[in-house]
């Protein structure tokens, strides 16, 4: 069969992906019904879909695409990887100089003493990775009962039986027999829905003691690790209290868990620093990274190990591994990104420049009348939409309606801006530029704006009772 090339007319394309495809995250009956869009090229920070409408994407793929699109560096790397050495393993005792040399990078970027990289080819994959190690790591201690994991409810860490497990993500875990044993949920520092009468540092605290309160109801030598993102991403960029992290990191301190620090989607320059540990201040004994690590132009990801944990899993041998962990293609791919960053200065700009400019305009927005709390961390972004800014109040209607609705509008003005409940989030590329900062700000606001005349003709700009 000749290869689909993106002329095909739209419905032929979106017929036989409707026949053949099957979707994450998709209720695949509703998606036939519609039909998927078909996008067929990028460039920058647009994306250009089969009818040849250009789309200003708000979400970088997925988290994940922090150059931006079209850099022919990347491919041309990976053509001359490909030609010189397409695929070897890292098992048995071998290596090669793409998986050496990546491996060495991320050290020299990685904070304090996280010095060796156990790779993966996504976030799913490491934070799998982190499950095992941690418990072969007590286990190698003395301490083979010391392997639960506690993480946060509304959490997302991956989608596999083990990651889909860390991650508190209730729709997940109510499909495939998830959690796992031995992973144990707390509350999330969600001020804005969840901290009711108290300040945002008194609400901070108190999430942050619901850590030390777990370890010591399930046991301090039955503890291996706490698992958390800097700001929650997927759960829709919640930014905790600036009370939150000082205390977890205390609480990991005074009762020896180990701290892993999922960076998939804060890592790389998201934040405005090389990884969100750096901006808030957080020492992970491990980090999750992925996504950004080759901007989503080749699957890679892996954990980012300190030296203690692994002179510990370096002493024995540790049965555990990925067929294409630090793939030479990948790898070769995620250097190159790697260099591109550092040499173009980009991290620098998103925190002395363009973040600064996007968090003034994103804030801008809380004069609108949907519009109860902005957040914003470097480049990734939240509104939390209400019927009642005052009472913070959820709306009447289902979770998600409200947010569906501002998704769609969203999608009409050209703008792909993603929701999660009822809050609106974006994660633009790094290289969006000032100019294309303000095109994203008037899309998001004509869409919030269209979106609020749809509740009001529709009756659904109504409080939970």
């Amino acid at each position: 069969m000749p290869a689909i090339t993106n002329h095909m007319p739209t419905a032929e394309l979106q017929a036989l992906d409707s026949a053949h495809h099957m979707h994450p995250f998709t209720t695949g009956d509703e998606l036939t019904a519609k039909g998927a869009r078909v996008i067929t090229r990028a460039n920058g920070v647009y994306l250009t879909d089969s009818e040849g409408v250009e789309i200003l994407d708000g979400m970088a793929g997925l988290w994940c695409v922090n150059i931006g699109y079209g850099r022919d560096e990347l491919a041309e790397v990976a053509a001359r990887q490909m030609r010189e050495l397409p695929y070897y393993n890292t098992f048995f005792q071998t290596t090669h100089v793409p998986a050496i040399a990546l491996a060495n990078k991320i050290a020299e970027l990685a904070p304090g003493d996280l010095n060796h990289v156990f790779f993966a080819s996504g976030g799913s994959e490491a934070n799998d990775t982190n499950i095992r190690m941690v418990r072969t790591y007590w286990a190698a201690k003395g301490k083979p009962d010391k392997n639960i994991l506690i993480s946060r409810h509304n959490a997302y860490h991956g989608s596999s039986i083990g990651s889909g497990s860390l991650g508190g993500m209730s729709g997940m875990h109510a499909q495939g027999g998830l959690p796992i044993p031995d992973i144990h949920h707390i509350n999330q520092p969600d001020w804005w829905a969840e901290g009711g009468d108290m300040t945002p540092e008194e609400f901070g605290l108190a999430r942050a003691r619901e850590l030390e309160q777990a370890i010591l109801d399930l046991g301090e030598d039955r503890v291996a690790a706490f698992i958390a993102e800097p700001v929650q991403g997927a759960g829709g960029v919640i930014v905790a209290p600036d009370s939150y992290w000082p205390e977890i990191q205390r609480i990991c301190d005074k009762y020896e868990i180990l701290l892993i620090v999922d960076e998939v989607i804060c890592g790389f320059g998201r934040t405005g620093n090389w990884f969100g540990s750096q901006t808030l201040n957080i020492r992970p004994d491990i980090m999750t990274i992925a996504k950004g690590l080759s901007s989503g132009y080749q699957p890679i990801g892996g954990s980012v190990v300190s030296d203690e944990v692994a002179k510990t899993i370096d002493g024995l041998e540790f049965n555990h591994g990925y067929t294409y962990s630090g793939h030479p293609v990948a790898s070769a791919v995620a250097l190159e990104n790697l260099r591109i960053l550092e040499e173009e200065g980009i991290v620098d700009r998103v925190r002395e420049e363009t973040a600064p400019y996007l968090a003034e305009k994103w804030h801008g927005l809380a004069d609108h009348p949907l519009v109860g709390e902005t957040q914003i961390v470097g480049m990734m972004a939240s509104l939390a939409l209400t019927p009642d800014k005052a009472s913070r109040a959820k709306f009447a209607s289902d979770a998600g309606t409200v947010g569906l609705i501002c998704r769609e509008r969203c999608f009409a003005n050209n703008l792909i801006m993603r929701h999660v409940g009822d809050r609106m989030v974006i994660s633009p590329p790094l290289v969006l530029s000032l100019a294309e900062v303000d095109v994203l700000i008037e899309r998001a606001r004509r869409a919030l704006d269209e979106c609020h005349a749809q509740l009001k003709e529709q009756g659904l700009m109504k409080a939970a009772s």
